[in-house]
């Protein structure tokens, strides 16, 4: 039973390796498509829901100052008058001050999920009918707006989404850790989805119409749901549109100071996808090889062609990761020691997603639950 064992999870080490190199080799492909130009640039108005401040905030959001876009509003919204993000903005603004800008404070968001809550106070402050949702730490590109709205005036579709990289705010462990798991698990799993056929939502850039999002229900009809980003889509392709991704890749700042902080933020995320696809979740196992091939060298006892099959992973799963770090021209954070512990690390928050459904979200206890609907996750 053992040898079974060994011989499972090493075969299981070899398919989580096939996927992380094909994986990383449609990443570069994605983002580098190109969109068809649009015939004009329409006036865009970004929206930027706000919730505290953290490591690189101020310049996660100037750079959305210093877009290369004819006609931009920006759209900041508060629930707290004290938030200490205002004081972020109104430097910005002074900054820039030829950039439209609004912001918006209070009331208290609506409904249980509170950054749509804020999106929802917000949105009578918004100009155009062209709206993007991004989030606060999003670290985007001058292009960043041509390349979605060029996606955007594509036929056929209501919504554009975007894939993005991790960027560590430190050079602390748990700061790498979450880069890694962004930058080496999450893009080639979500690349390879794509290229499977999966039209999948993600929240780092949400861009489409004013009427497609009247068309289901406004922002009210995701504040029921923690993972809003994965009900938007769903609605979307509901009701006969296409998710398209734009070819442009953001970077979401990585600003966990410890294991734990680092723990709770992913688990949040495992046990949502779990909730949301229990049925293809435990694929996800696939995106931890090198935990694999170091348990399959265990149970075997340690012998030589055990070694072997363990040192090629660490050196396969290297390799994959630093040509994509030098194709995307980010910051580089694969080491062969920090990958074997982050695959080591996301076994863990693996295994401890099935124990509970419980999360936390910004000072918040959830439950991560399908609810009456197949498409999101209902907060209780």
């Amino acid at each position: 039973m053992t040898n079974l064992l060994a011989d499972l999870a090493s075969l299981v080490a070899v398919a989580g390796l096939a996927h992380q190199v094909i994986g990383s080799a449609l990443v570069p492909q994605i983002t580098a498509a190109m969109a068809q130009a649009p015939i004009a640039l329409p006036p865009v108005s970004l929206l930027k829901p706000l919730y505290g401040s953290e490591p690189l905030l101020e310049t996660a959001l100037e750079s959305c100052f210093v877009l290369d876009y004819p006609a931009l509003q920006l759209v900041f919204g508060v629930a707290d008058p004290t938030d200490p993000a205002l004081a972020i903005i109104e430097r910005l603004r002074a900054r820039y001050p030829n950039v439209d800008t609004t912001i918006v404070v209070g009331p208290d968001p609506q409904g249980p999920n509170r950054k749509i809550g804020n999106l929802i106070n917000m949105f009578p402050a918004v100009k155009h009918d062209v709206l993007v949702i991004s989030d606060a730490d999003m670290h985007v590109p001058a292009h960043y707006l041509k390349a979605v709205v060029a996606s955007l005036a594509e036929t056929g579709t209501g919504l554009v989404t975007s894939l993005y990289t991790g960027l560590p705010a430190t050079s602390r462990l748990p700061a790498l850790l979450g880069a890694a798991q962004i930058n080496h698990a999450f893009l080639p799993g979500a690349a390879l989805a794509r290229r499977l056929g999966r039209q999948d939502c993600f929240g780092a850039t949400m861009a489409l119409h004013r009427e497609q999002l009247e068309e289901i229900g406004g922002f009210g009809s995701l504040v029921g749901y923690l993972a809003d980003d994965n009900v938007l889509g769903r609605l979307i392709l509901d009701s006969g549109k296409t998710i398209r991704l734009a070819p442009v890749l953001p970077a979401t700042s990585v600003t966990e100071q410890n294991l734990r902080d680092l723990a709770q933020h992913e688990l949040r995320w495992a046990r949502t996808i779990r909730a949301l696809v229990p049925a293809v979740y435990p694929g996800l196992v696939l995106q931890f090889p090198l935990f694999w091939a170091a348990l399959g060298l265990l149970l075997s006892g340690f012998p030589t062609v055990g070694w072997a099959l363990a040192l090629t992973a660490v050196v396969i799963r290297y390799a994959a990761a630093r040509r994509l770090e030098r194709q995307l021209d980010v910051s580089r954070v694969a080491t062969p020691w920090l990958l074997l512990i982050r695959d080591f690390f996301s076994a863990f928050v693996f295994a401890a997603s099935y124990f509970s459904d419980a999360v936390e979200w910004r000072g918040y206890q959830l439950r991560a639950d399908h609810g009456k609907s197949a498409s999101g996750v209902l907060l209780h």
